[in-house]
Formats: structure tokens, C-alpha cells, sequence
């Protein structure tokens, strides 16, 4: 991709306002050499972030696990963010408000000659762009979606989201060679996560979800669902889940922040309950729903 073919969206970089054109970082950052960063994405709702405080939370215990001090404080993050939805809206030749957006936020170590020991005292390098939020098709909330397994092959630091995501590249692949929305994976025979969101187990109107551990990314979703199930009497549960459940389950879901909610109709092309999204999918899509107006 050629400076011509990369879209002319505004963004920040280290301290300053510029376009994804012209912000340009050292070859030697070690988010460039050694994936050495972390990384967050807020969704905005009608300009305003959702669950913004939960994210940054995520924000802090992620950098706390590489030992990369927090450049900024809650409240200059959320500046820091309205000011990127602002400016997204304006390039659209939109309101904040008219618009749905992701703002994606980076911090590497910062910039060094290459080796594999921390430097001490490096200033880390900041990158926060905005653009708009993708939404599923109504057809895949319909009839749900396919999605394949696979072995649960990274590391076990899955707690941190890390901008090292070779391994989650690859595991996405996995679905997307086989004409699928996302790659189901299991470490030892149990549910872990997808290739990129969070898996739900419903059986006997029970939603089930994966324990808060290194081995899965805590989804901002995890504390949105206790919320909502609590709401509509859906009990809830966290614990292992071995593979034979997951393919027993009456309803299988993905959640993330551009899915929210999306169910799973077939998983290795055999079909999840009925086949069809489910009363849980349905409730808690609603609920969701609701919730992004508060």
C-alpha cells in the first residue's frame, strides 16, 4: 500500500494532529521491531465512547504486564479520544453524534537501538486514529454464522492485549481460508477464546462463558453481559468448558466490540441447537442495544 492508497483519516502521533498520510514512526520503534507494545479499540456510539472507563482499566493492566508506564490519565485519554471522534466527523463532513466509530489506540516502549532487554527510560511512542465502526449484515443476525476450530496455538499471556498478533493473525486465517467468520479455539481440550473475540457456551438458558485468566483476552463484553443477564434473569456462569459442550451447546455466541453480540449457527459445519439464533442471542442483542443509548 503506497502513501496515494492510505485513506486521509486523521490522527495523533506523539503529541501532534496529523493524517494516517503523514505520520511516520522510527524504524526502530520496538513496536515495529519487536511487536514490544499494546493496544486498545473504544467504540463510539453516536460520538459518545462506550464503556470507556472499563477499556481504559483493560489499558492499564495491559501496560502494567509489559512495564510501560501509562502516558496520560483517564481524563486525558477521553480528551485525547473526543477529540479523534471530532475530528473523524469533521473529515466525513459529519456530527460527532451522526457517526459510529472504533478509535484504535497504541503505545510501544518506544524508540531504541535494537536488543531484547527493556531500556530504561524510553518515551513511548502514542498512535490514536478513529475510523467508522463496521456493522454485521442483518442476514448474519438472522441466520447466524459459520465458524471453524482450531488448536489454540499462542502464548499464554492472552490476558494482554498485545500488538504482537502474529499468532492471532494466523488463528483468524484459519476461518477465513474456510470461508467462515471466525477460528473457535481450544487449549487442552477446553474453550479459550476466537481468533478474535470472546466465546459463549448457552445450555438450559445458562450463558457460560470462559474464565478471567492469562490464558483469554477479559472482554469489555464480559462485564456488559453479568449486567445484562442479571437485568433479564439469565444466570450466569464462568468456568472451563470442555469441546464436547461447546459443540452440545444450545446456542453459541461471539461477542467483541464491532460484533457486540453475533450467534453462531454451525461450528465445523455442523449445526449449533437448532441451527438457528436462540432466545439468549436475542436478549442479550436487545439489551445491548439499550445499552449503547444510556
Amino acid at each position: 500500500m503506497n502513501d496515494a492508497s492510505i485513506p486521509n483519516l486523521p490522527c495523533y502521533l506523539n503529541g501532534e494532529f496529523s493524517t494516517l498520510r503523514e505520520a511516520k514512526v522510527s524504524v526502530l520503534d520496538r513496536g515495529f521491531i519487536f511487536g514490544d507494545g499494546v493496544y486498545e479499540v473504544v467504540p463510539a456510539y453516536a460520538g459518545r465512547p462506550f464503556r470507556f472507563e472499563e477499556h481504559m482499566a483493560r489499558l492499564d493492566r495491559s501496560l502494567a504486564e509489559l512495564r510501560i508506564a501509562n502516558p496520560m490519565s483517564h481524563a486525558q485519554w477521553r480528551d485525547l479520544v473526543l477529540q479523534l471522534l471530532a475530528a473523524y466527523a469533521g473529515a466525513m463532513d459529519k456530527k460527532p453524534q451522526d457517526t459510529n466509530q472504533m478509535v484504535y489506540i497504541q503505545i510501544t516502549r518506544g524508540v531504541a537501538m535494537r536488543d531484547h532487554i527493556m531500556p530504561p527510560g524510553l518515551e513511548p511512542t502514542v498512535f490514536v486514529t478513529s475510523n467508522r465502526m463496521y456493522i454485521y449484515p442483518d442476514q448474519d443476525r438472522a441466520e447466524g454464522v459459520a465458524c471453524v476450530t482450531a488448536d489454540d496455538f499462542r502464548w499464554k499471556k492472552g490476558h494482554v492485549k498485545s500488538i504482537s498478533l502474529a499468532a492471532a493473525v494466523l488463528a483468524r486465517q484459519v476461518s477465513a481460508d474456510a470461508g467462515a467468520t471466525e477460528t473457535v479455539m481450544f487449549r487442552d481440550g477446553f474453550l479459550s477464546e476466537a481468533a478474535a473475540s470472546n466465546v459463549w457456551v448457552v445450555k438450559d438458558g445458562k450463558l457460560i462463558g470462559t474464565p478471567k485468566d492469562n490464558l483469554v483476552l477479559e472482554g469489555i463484553r464480559y462485564g456488559v453481559f453479568e449486567t445484562l443477564c442479571r437485568d433479564a434473569g439469565i444466570p450466569y456462569e464462568l468456568r472451563r468448558v470442555p469441546r464436547d459442550e461447546v459443540f452440545a451447546a444450545d446456542e453459541l455466541l461471539l461477542s467483541s466490540a464491532t460484533k457486540e453480540v453475533l450467534p453462531v449457527t454451525t461450528l465445523d459445519g455442523k449445526a449449533i441447537g437448532n441451527g438457528r439464533p436462540g432466545p439468549i442471542y436475542e436478549a442479550l442483542y436487545a439489551g445491548y442495544q439499550r445499552a449503547k443509548q444510556a
